[in-house]
């Protein structure tokens, strides 16, 4: 099963270096989340794979101070129009791949700033999915985030008009919402969960399979106000 842990924000300026961190940990925990994903035994450190858009893919440590030098190698880049960002893969047991793609740093007006995590895993796995958003929330501090799927997504176009080409924000089967978004979402759509350790709202919506239920609930936000996305130009991070 392929599902991918998504979240996105407005311009929030950082330095290599500061992103770095936020890699750091990133990748950290992903170690103690997906342990079958990782390309080193337990508990010892993974080499991720670095692709790049030039170039045959590296090795790439998980540490602080080769993520800062790649991180500025991308943002020194004359391709790099803003920010700095990361394409890093890992394959481990058979079924299981991971890959931790984002961008983040920048100051455009115009152009969402991202993390995604996409997970391969085999259909009977089990996948931790909430931590896995709360770890997305918690450390990048998204606008907004999601757990979702290709299934979530075509049914999202099919039934309830969502167009991702429009720049249009949704939620998947489960859902982040920074302050101000979970403060115009509607009471009763799905359950508030616990995870989280800093501000926001992480949404329980529906479980696998489960997409007339993803539907309701992102019409429901939508009507609401919850998605809508940040003006343009975008001058804050948050809505």
């Amino acid at each position: 099963m392929r599902r991918v842990v998504r979240g996105f924000w407005g311009p929030r300026k950082e330095s290599p270096a500061a992103l770095a961190g936020r890699w750091a940990a990133t990748l950290d925990a992903l170690t103690g989340l997906l342990p079958a994903a990782g390309s080193a035994p337990a508990g010892q450190p993974w080499t991720w794979t670095l692709q790049r858009a030039s170039g045959a893919p590296a090795p790439l440590p998980a540490e602080e101070a080769a993520l800062t030098a790649a991180l500025q190698a991308d943002h020194d880049s004359p391709d790099t129009s803003d920010g700095a960002g990361l394409n890093l893969s890992s394959s481990g047991e058979p079924g299981w791949e991971v890959t931790v793609r984002g961008r983040g740093g920048g100051e455009s007006e115009y152009v969402t700033q991202s993390l995604l995590v996409t997970v391969v895993s085999p259909d009977t796995a089990e996948v931790p999915e909430a931590a896995l958003l709360a770890l997305l929330a918690d450390v990048w501090q998204p606008d907004i985030g999601d757990v979702t799927d290709d299934d979530v997504l075509d049914a999202l176009e099919d039934e309830a008009g969502y167009d991702y080409t429009l720049s249009q924000l949704c939620v998947g089967r489960l859902g982040y919402l920074s302050p101000g978004r979970a403060a115009l979402a509607p009471e009763g759509v799905g359950t508030v969960r616990k995870e989280l350790n800093g501000p926001g709202v992480l949404l329980d919506i529906a479980p696998p399979g489960d997409t007339d239920t993803v539907v309701a609930a992102y019409e429901r936000l939508r009507d609401a106000g919850a998605l809508e996305p940040l003006p343009r130009p975008m001058n804050r991070t948050y809505l």
